[in-house]
This record gives structure tokens, sequence and C-alpha cells, in this order.
């Protein structure tokens, strides 16, 4: 089994199909994390550790290159040795597509061989490749507004989950920014909202995508979220920062494809753009610290593929924007990108640094059209909170209307009682 892509990216029918093919027991009364587990730590049966003529099931990313040719690859990377060849007759004859994940019977490379080969395609995307032939396209899908929201809220003591369902409520296809100086506890965020997407949805397949940090924090998101995570490091060429990118949405673009719903939580848009930026040449912008239009232009495609399909699937992107940094060409990045958001998560570094978590500027946060998120109950009771908050900065600029929002927020056991106390208030 090919080992260099994370089990945990496969859906249960995949991992199912996987098992079978590995020759394990037991595995369809497990659940997906201990399928994942079972996969990684328990040896294979005989059969599946001597193959039959060297023929063995793996699984991986399918890329195709300009010329025709396709290979799966593992993690996002660009290229390797462990790739394995797709000829361009099975990609005619399967209708496979940029992203599309493939599991599937691989040979070892013959004399002069390269590579090894896929010799049989077992699934697409955890379907039997014949039923894809006729998937539609995703950019001839109609996209509308978000009207079915994603509920954040898990445990009353997880406060930025419950904040974001208030002020900043994410529906499915929601194209979002969360608008975070450097320090203001972004990734934190990004881990609760990933994990309460996980507990709450098992019809959601979540990925975390990570462009320009630093080794350990990529570590450390692994290891926090319930998700599949696709990552290059801030030392990775800028080649590998947009190759995972594109990997990523292309994977979510086939499985909205197939009518699923899928939410992209990336950090960050900032150094994507910036590694856009590297790769033209200076002589195409106006001045060589610049940041050109087409790298602009490549990011704002990339996060504007974000919506809500009519009688189909969704793709939901909450991207973060880096401001307030060292270097102006950031904040001209984001005012480029602003836009295309129709949800807002502002944070605060001044509350940040005096420890106030979740750092949320309340006032400076929203979503468009939260009327269709939003029951018109509850709508009510947020749009007095926020007058309340308003009035309280009017009055007193040195009072952080967050505390009392946040005590208030651990005094309940869920958002329903919390507004409920709003409202019996003057």
């Amino acid at each position: 089994m090919n080992t260099s892509t994370s089990l945990a990216s496969l859906s249960l029918k995949e991992l199912r199909d996987l098992a079978r093919r590995e020759g394990l027991k037991g595995y369809s009364r497990l659940r997906k994390d201990e399928l994942v587990e079972l996969l990684q730590k328990q040896p294979r049966s005989e059969k599946a550790e001597k193959p039959a003529n060297g023929i063995i099931t793996s699984v991986g990313y399918l890329d195709i290159t300009k010329d025709g040719k396709g290979f799966l690859r593992g993690n996002g990377k660009t290229s390797s040795p462990k790739d394995i060849y797709v000829s361009p007759s099975q990609i005619k004859r399967f209708a496979l597509r940029p992203g599309d994940l493939i599991v599937g019977q691989v040979r070892k490379p013959k004399s002069g061989e390269k590579y090894r080969s896929l010799v049989r395609v077992s699934t697409v995307n955890g379907e039997h490749p014949d039923k894809l032939l006729e998937r539609p396209r995703f950019e001839q899908l109609t996209p509308v507004f978000p009207q079915r929201q994603l509920i954040l809220e898990t445990r009353p003591y997880i406060i930025g989950p419950r904040l974001i369902d208030l002020i900043s409520p994410i529906g499915r296809g929601q194209r979002g920014l969360i608008i975070s100086p450097p320090g203001a506890g972004r990734s934190t965020l990004i881990k609760q909202i990933a994990n309460s997407l996980a507990d709450n949805y098992r019809d959601i397949h979540i990925l975390v995508v990570l462009v320009g940090e630093r080794p350990e924090d990529i570590t450390d998101m692994s290891r926090s979220v319930k998700a599949e995570v696709l990552a290059a490091a801030y030392d990775e060429p800028p080649e590998q920062h947009i190759h995972v990118a594109d990997l990523a949405l292309k994977r979510a673009q086939r499985m909205v494809e197939l009518g699923r719903d899928v939410v992209i939580l990336m950090d960050s848009l900032t150094h994507l753009a910036h590694a856009h930026n590297k790769l033209i040449p200076i002589k195409r912008r106006a001045y060589a610290d610049d940041v050109a239009p087409e790298a602009i232009h490549a990011v704002r495609e990339w996060f504007g593929a974000a919506r809500n399909l009519e009688n189909s699937g969704s793709l939901t992107i909450i991207a973060t924007c880096l401001v307030e940094t060292e270097n102006p060409l950031d904040d001209f990045i984001y005012n480029e990108l602003e836009p295309g958001a129709n949800m807002k998560l502002r944070l605060d570094k001044s509350l940040a640094d005096r420890h106030i978590y979740p750092a949320i500027d309340i006032l400076h946060s929203g979503t468009r059209h939260e009327e269709l998120l939003l029951d018109r109950d509850s709508l009510q009771k947020v749009w007095k909170m926020r007058r309340v908050i308003e009035a309280i900065r009017l009055k007193d600029p040195n009072v952080e209307p967050l505390l009392a929002v946040r005590e208030r927020l651990r005094r309940t056991k869920n958002n329903y009682e919390f507004l409920n106390s709003l409202a019996r208030d003057n």
C-alpha cells in the first residue's frame, strides 16, 4: 500500500475497499479512525505481503501533465520517485481529472521504466470508475447563495466556534476571510473550526491547506485536527506552495462534482499570493517589489471557487489573510481579495496582546445575507447584541465589550440559552 498519501484523506468507503484488498479482517465493523489505525499498524495478510506478479494496491492524487500523462502522487508533492504512472489511454477511458483520488492495482517498473504503473482502476473518489463517466464539470454548475448554516457550536467552554455562529455564521458554500494580524490566534481558530465540523457533520469532507507555514506548525496542525491536511512549508519553493493549493482545490472540486459538501480551511492566501508573485518576472511588474496583477488574479480565482451549487454539492473556503505585518504588500493583497468574500472574521491584535481570546472584533465581522442562515428570532437577538456592543463602545472606548460577551457565553450551556438571556435584558 502506498503510505505516502495520508489515509485520513480517504472516505470510509474508500478505506473499506482498501482494507478488503489488503486482506484485513473485521474492517466492516470499524469507524473511520479505527480503520485508519488498523491499516497503518496491523500486518497485512500473507496474500497482501506477497502479491501475485508484483501487483499491489495503491492510492494517490491524480496529476496530469501538459502532454497528457498522468501520475498518482502523495501528500501534494510535485514529483517523487514513488509516483505512479497513469497512461493517457486510462485517463481518456475513465474520464479522469486532476485531483481525482484513485485506488488501484499497481505493478513494478519494467526494464527501462522509471515509475511504477497503474494497471487497474478500482475506485475514483470512492466510486466505481464507470459511475463517473457522465459527471458534470464544476465550472458548469450554477452558484447560488449559501442557505444552510454549518453549526460550529460543540462544547460550552469552546467559545470561538460559538461566537462565529453568532456574528459570522458560515453556510455551505461560504467564501470567508479570517483577517488576522500576526499572533492573533488564527491557527487556533482554524483547529477549532475543523474539529467542530468533524464532530457535527459526518457528510462533510474537511481539507486543511497550509501554505508557507513553519514545519513545526504544520506538524502541530496535522496532529490537532480530524481532517485531511495538505501542506507546503515556508522553506519549500514557491512552485510547491502553488501545487499544494491547486491540488487541494482540484481534490475538492472533484468531490463537489459528485454532489458532496467540502470545506477547505486555508492558511494563508497572503503566502499563496507571494508564491505566485515570486514566479512572475520582475520586468512584468511596475516596480520590483510590487505584487503583479497576475499573482492577485491567480489567488482571486482560487478563492473564488468557493460556492454553493444548485442541485449539487458545495465548496466552502475559509481562508486567512494577513494584515498589519511589516510587509506593506500584505495589506495590498488583502484589499484586493476582500471584495470577493461574503463572510469576514476580523481578529484584533490589541485583544490578543492582552490575552483576550478569541480575539474577534465583533463589530467588524459579519456575513452577507446572514438572514438566509439564521432564523428570524436569532437574527433579531444577534442584531440587539451588536447594538449594545456599539453603544458601550461609544460611551466608553476603553471598555472591551468582548469580555462581557465571553463571560456570558461561558455562563450559558449553548447559544440558544445565550440569546434568550440577551432577550431578557432591557
